[in-house]
């Protein structure tokens, strides 16, 4: 007998559709970027939380000793004992802490996120062959692309926002206000750990990482390559920032203890010199050449950021590094669409 006579619903032949969740709407779509991310945004969640840990003991044991110091009468005038000596050596050393372990690790959570997050994600996509299969589905590529950076992205954007707050805060009660500390806003790893700029950085890192994932298609070199992008945008915004604001220009008497020109405190100096007596001016570097004649000039100039710029500063870098994560990745929807794959 023909099984083409056979009824009943056993009978029934469907056509092969999509695999579970992946072109059942954007719920579906997400749901599948979410069992891809899920390893990556363990490995992001207990770092940062552990971070956060320690900023907020970091806080309270600093504000404890100076409690302590305030309570035995260490902060009057005139009084200073053994006792006043241990709890002020305990503050220094958290100081110590957070100045040269915690500001490097925050500063290089952007080139973190570039090389193990944003390097791989589409990288082992295209090296095992999964994009072409998920893309087999009937899923639309600038869908599926979307909701495999959204997952990620959102954490990113999350947890960088909660460490930024919390090192800011850090900074702003215990090492600015604090009478043991001298942490100026603008130096090396005090900067990019403040404000708005770590969150634009990790936006930035990861999706620079994605760019190269895309475009290197091999996961260790994307790893590599996306790192030492980031390392490189680093570098780059270094050198521009200080044309982010205008800068102020300053003439005084020549300072032999402080080198020439004594900047205000807490000041970017990004250039000084000296004016010779016929008005010639001589930067730093023709002094290091000339130094007997620099030393006897009597006038210096100086060109710096006060503290008064840091914030416009930083919106500026920040709107800067939004905009090339625009670019970026808008540069991944396009090419992912017009290949394709």
């Amino acid at each position: 007998m023909s099984t083409s006579t056979l009824t009943g619903p056993s009978a029934e032949v469907r056509p092969a559709g999509p695999s579970r969740g992946a072109s059942r709407g954007p719920g579906g779509v997400l749901w599948l970027a979410w069992r891809q991310s899920r390893v990556a945004v363990r490995t992001m969640v207990i770092p940062a939380l552990l971070a956060a840990l320690v900023l907020i003991a970091m806080h309270a044991l600093i504000q404890d000793r100076v409690e302590t110091m305030r309570r035995i009468g260490c902060l009057e005038t005139g009084v200073w004992d053994l006792t006043c000596q241990v709890q002020s050596g305990r503050i220094g050393m958290l100081s110590w802490m957070f100045m040269n372990i915690v500001q490097p690790a925050v500063t290089a959570v952007p080139v973190l996120l570039g090389m193990f997050l944003g390097g791989p994600l589409l990288a082992q996509e295209y090296e095992s062959g999964t994009l072409r299969m998920v893309l087999a589905q009937s899923v639309a590529p600038h869908r599926w692309l979307a909701a495999r950076l959204a997952v990620p992205g959102a954490v990113v954007l999350l947890l960088s926002a909660v460490l930024s707050a919390l090192t800011t805060w850090v900074w702003r009660s215990d090492m600015v206000r604090g009478t043991w500390n001298f942490d100026p806003p603008f130096q090396g790893f005090t900067y990019p750990v403040l404000g708005t700029v770590p969150v634009a950085w990790a936006l930035f890192g990861t999706a620079l990482g994605v760019l190269v994932g895309q475009l290197v298609r091999r996961t260790v070199i994307a790893v590599l390559v996306s790192g030492a992008a980031v390392v490189l945008a680093h570098a780059v915004m270094l050198a521009v920032r200080p044309f982010f604001w205008p800068l102020v220009e300053e003439e005084q008497g020549y300072n032999n203890r402080l080198g020439g020109f004594a900047q205000p405190a807490n000041a970017w100096l990004v250039e000084h010199g000296v004016v010779l007596a016929d008005g010639t001016r001589l930067t730093n570097a023709e002094c290091a050449i000339s130094s007997e004649v620099c030393a006897a000039a009597p006038t210096s100039w100086g060109r710096y950021h006060p503290v008064s710029h840091f914030v416009p500063i930083q919106l500026v870098e920040t709107v800067l590094l939004l905009v090339l994560t625009a670019l970026v990745v808008t540069t991944v929807f396009r090419r992912l669409t017009r290949a394709g794959v």
